[in-house]
């Protein structure tokens, strides 16, 4: 369903919206975001203030109202309260349920799109996505895998749900598929033919929970939050299982917490299954992703 607002009183709305978010100590810029999501008005018109005289949103103005309230109240991610958001050229559902995908994960599709440019054979076969949640990962990885099938692994159903619902909108349902387990579980037929693995898991240390802020510990999953007392819990499964998983000189791939690369990389190394294992920064310079390859021979 969607409602006819008339543009000067979007536009009244906006100034009040900007003014409590300034109060409150949010960042403006999401006032804007916001209105993006819900109405389709473009960056220039809102900067300058050139709305129509009527327009269409996905929220009549009382609705924007309660859940601009909510915003600057409970900090309710402001993704959530459009019930979408864009991660690279995508535009995905999201709600309560799954993570909110972030910029910095984007950059694990860059990683799989250079490897396949020197290794042109890792377009083709098995992919493994663990812990989809959204579906981001698995979505970017089949954009640029056009050749491979894409196994997508949750463990909450609400996830896979969500997740199934952005694979058909954007129409990979015929390259990703969608199963309901913990890591590796539901794709035992797949041992020792899994192309790349891939993985976004809970990285944040159980003590450090409560210092994220108010708008993810209160409002995003826990369970794709919380990486055990050190933060590493998930990893060294993934390191410990995937040695099983992986065709010789497969991918894995996985982004982690800044200040964890060392750690995870000896990990890797101590596992024994591993090769030309590489931490790699991101755009601001912290260690972000970590990528190994399966030895070719035991």
């Amino acid at each position: 369903m969607s409602w006819q607002i008339s543009g000067d009183e979007l536009a009244r709305w906006r100034d009040n919206a900007l003014s409590a978010a300034k109060a409150s100590g949010i960042d403006p810029q999401e006032v804007d975001w916001f209105l993006r999501e819900v109405t389709g008005l473009d960056k220039l018109s809102l900067r300058l203030r050139t709305f129509p005289p009527s327009l269409e949103s996905s929220y009549s103005l009382a609705h924007l109202s309660r859940l601009w309230a909510e915003r600057l109240h409970s900090r309710s991610p402001v993704q959530y309260l459009a019930g979408s958001t864009t991660w690279r050229n995508f535009h995905l559902k999201v709600t309560h349920g799954v993570l909110i995908p972030r910029p910095e994960t984007e950059y694990l599709i860059d990683i799989v799109s250079a490897a396949v440019k020197t290794s042109p054979d890792l377009d083709s076969g098995h992919w493994a996505d663990l812990g989809t949640g959204s579906g981001a990962i698995a979505i970017g990885l089949s954009s640029i895998l056009t050749n491979a099938q894409i196994h997508a692994v949750d463990v909450s159903r609400v996830a896979l749900a969500i997740a199934a619902e952005n694979i058909k909108s954007l129409n990979y349902t015929d390259r990703i598929h969608l199963y309901q387990g913990s890591w590796w579980t539901p794709l035992q037929s797949l041992r020792g033919k899994i192309t790349g693995m891939i993985s976004n898991p809970p990285y944040i240390p159980s003590p450090t929970l409560e210092d994220l802020q108010p708008e993810v510990i209160n409002h995003e999953p826990t369970l794709a939050l919380d990486g055990g007392e050190d933060g590493l819990t998930s990893i060294r499964h993934l390191v410990s299982t995937s040695g099983d998983y992986l065709r010789p000189d497969g991918v894995w791939l996985i982004e982690i917490m800044a200040g964890q690369g060392a750690r995870v990389a000896s990990l890797l190394e101590q596992d024994g299954n591993y090769e030309s294992v590489t931490v790699i920064d991101d755009f601001a310079g912290f260690d972000r992703y970590v990528l190994a390859r399966r030895k070719s021979c035991p």
